[in-house]
């Protein structure tokens, strides 16, 4: 079959390493500039990796989570081997502002081809990547000195670990570039009043390299040679789930099995949730405010989801500095009861008061602790409870499982947030729990829809009304984007959205105020549309072009060769309807044909050119019903957009009233 609808894990085998085992001696990346030998100053390319613009010579991560001055010590040293790889000179540092961790101690150097060393002195920058739930992604950024062909290039730095991420130990091994030489070392978490253990697992080494294994001091070290560079693709899984890594686990209690772990692990979950819930005449209470007695069982669900939903959710708030906390003087809530009363709660908490009114309300309602696929594809066999990292609610209607999350804002009644969908998760119970997976929604459910009446002029201009409609996780998506910025950005937002579908230069103004802040299935945006000479010409004859929204995919899988999977967030669909006025004394001499084009049963596509009355109406649907496919499916996927990209590129022929009869 050409495509798949079901979610499969990509995870190479992981294995749990037991004992103690002998390692090479500790790295010391932190101190000073390591030795470079003359072949590193020479040598003009890589046999291994040819026509490379650059190379990592060797690279060293050096992480002690040991103490309360948790560190990771990191050091990197290129080799520019043709013009194009002096971009490398310009270093970036990725962190999270606002999570406690810094990057402090950067020194870098530039080598010559002859040995002269020029070190940098320049100014270190800050530039912001991206916004997610109030924190910023950030990098230290700065460019070394004197970069010329033949030239090395080195650095070193140290990310001082807040205590959270002492419990988030993993080594990524492979980077853009090809990596001759690298060493890790981790000196794992210890405490005299309790034990921690750790236990480590890993996926894509190279052939040969022994595994990660644990010396005589304790401290766990890997030496791998000859990393293939990493190759970054559109649309493929998440980088954790395809690049070579090896990730830490931490716990108090390791089992030999999964099955027992995570039913114990279920168990604790159980018992952490009632704890929170069981407010039962609380509830009782507060759902009187709610709904009516003669409400049916699906009004009362939308009843109170609505409800929670308006409760202020503090996990979406812009992080406040501490003075701001304290002033706030918040105190964090002890059950449900405490949420309904206060106004206020986190996601989960939300979740969780949900829970508490369904079953007031006389639903059989689980709790569930389900995985979040945009950064790991989950797997039970792991045994790594970090990866459970979200939380849903299940319930139970006319026999039909239905999953909620109203602690995510902007979520449509009955949607999951996208990375939340066709996922598995751990049903919780007081027996341990049993697992599911969320519902994946149909293409339909997350939808974009263009819809145009438009007119042309007599010199090719398209000029009317656009409005697009985005429904479902495609609406919560662009909620979720600006939820924090002005209508002037929102303005330009939408704006700029509309510009990316349309293969021309155009003028595009929003006209209407989109409801940026509800939970409603729909978020539409309505414009004035001008595209100047979409219609081409000569002699009598003129040249409509049919795709006029077309321009998202007019490359989209082009490329002769993929390496990585192929991976959508959730099935979608886009759906235009176009109507064109044609100028007074004009017809359609010719159309293309309509075409259906189907790619197993999870891919169709759809165009259709009709004409009436002095108008076209031009209509296309592509529908995508699927979240991941093996590169082996790749020659396929990319002969179905092919087919596409030459559909869409059809014209209507056009041609003054009577010409036809002239001639």
């Amino acid at each position: 079959m050409l495509l798949r609808r079901v979610l499969a894990p990509l995870r190479v085998q992981t294995f749990l390493i037991l004992g103690f085992l002998s390692g090479f001696t500790t790295p010391s990346s932190a101190g000073d500039f390591q030795l470079i030998s003359p072949d590193e100053l020479s040598m003009t390319s890589e046999p291994l990796a040819p026509g490379a613009p650059a190379i990592i010579l060797y690279r060293e991560v050096e992480r002690d989570d040991s103490g309360l001055s948790a560190h990771e010590n990191n050091y990197v040293r290129i080799k520019i081997l043709k013009e194009e790889g002096r971009k490398y000179a310009d270093i970036e540092i990725p962190f999270f502002k606002g999570s406690g961790n810094n990057i402090v101690k950067i020194n870098a150097r530039t080598i010559q081809p002859n040995g002269s060393i020029v070190n940098f002195d320049g100014k270190v920058f800050e530039k912001s990547i991206v916004k997610a739930k109030g924190l910023k992604y950030m990098a230290k950024t700065f460019t070394l000195p004197a970069i010329q062909v033949g030239s090395v290039i080195e650095y070193y730095y140290t990310i001082d670990l807040s205590e959270h991420y002492i419990f988030d130990s993993h080594w990524i091994l492979n980077d853009d570039l090809f990596t001759k030489s690298a060493r890790f070392s981790l000196k794992p978490y210890t405490t005299p009043y309790a034990h921690v253990a750790v236990r480590w697992v890993w996926q894509g080494l190279p052939p040969g390299t022994e595994p990660p294994k644990e010396g005589p001091d304790h401290i766990i070290r890997l030496q791998v040679n000859n990393m293939a560079a990493f190759t970054t693709e559109d649309y493929m899984p998440p980088e954790n789930e395809v690049k070579a890594r090896v990730d830490f686990i931490y716990s108090d209690e390791f089992e030999k099995d999964a099955e027992t772990f995570w039913k114990k692990k279920g168990k604790q979950y159980n018992d952490t949730v009632e704890s929170f819930v069981n407010k039962k005449k609380a509830m009782e209470q507060a759902l009187s405010q709610i709904v009516s007695p003669g409400d049916t069982p699906e009004v009362k669900l939308q009843k109170i989801y609505a409800r929670v939903q308006q409760i202020r959710n503090t996990s979406y708030e812009i992080r406040r500095t501490e003075q701001e906390e304290k002033r706030a003087n918040e105190k964090e809530a002890s059950n449900v009861e405490d949420v309904w009363k206060r106004g206020y709660g986190d996601a989960t908490q939300l979740n969780r008061l949900f829970l508490a009114l369904t079953r007031a309300a006389g639903f059989e309602a689980y709790a569930v602790k389900a995985s979040d696929r945009s950064n790991y594809f989950f797997s039970p066999n792991t045994m790594d409870e970090h990866q459970l990292d979200t939380n849903v609610v299940l319930v139970k209607v006319n026999s039909k499982d239905m999953y909620f999350d109203p602690g995510a804002v902007f979520t449509p009644f009955a949607l999951l947030e996208w990375s939340e969908t066709g996922v598995q998760g751990l049903r919780l119970d007081k027996d341990g729990g049993s697992w599911v997976r969320t519902v994946l929604p149909f293409p339909s459910e997350s939808r974009i829809e263009r819809k145009a009446d438009l007119t042309l002029s007599e010199t090719g201009d398209l000029e009317g009304k656009l409005t697009i409609t985005f429904t479902g996780l495609e609406a919560m998506d662009r909620r979720l984007d600006e939820r924090n910025e002005d209508e002037a950005d929102r303005k330009k937002y939408l704006e700029d959205q509309a510009h990316e579908y349309i293969p021309a230069g155009c003028d595009i103004d929003l006209t209407n105020k989109p409801d940026w802040t509800s939970s409603s299935p729909t978020l539409i945006a309505e414009y004035d549309l001008k595209i100047p000479g979409w219609v081409s010409g000569s002699g009598k004859r003129a040249m409509l072009p049919i795709g006029l929204f077309t321009a998202t995919e007019r490359h989209l899988f082009d490329h002769t060769n993929r390496v990585q999977p192929i991976y959508f967030r959730f099935p979608s669909e886009k759906v235009d309807d176009v109507k064109i006025t044609l100028p007074v004394g004009w017809e359609v001499s010719s159309m293309p044909a309509s075409k259906d084009q189907a790619g197993g049963k999870i891919i169709f596509y759809a165009s259709k050119v009709e004409s009436d009355k002095g108008s076209v109406h031009l209509s296309r649907k592509l529908s995508m019903d699927v979240l991941l496919l093996d590169a082996k499916s790749y020659p396929a996927l990319r002969d179905f957009f092919q087919i596409v990209r030459t559909s869409d590129e059809a014209q209507v022929v056009l041609q003054p009233i009577g010409a036809s009869a002239k001639k």
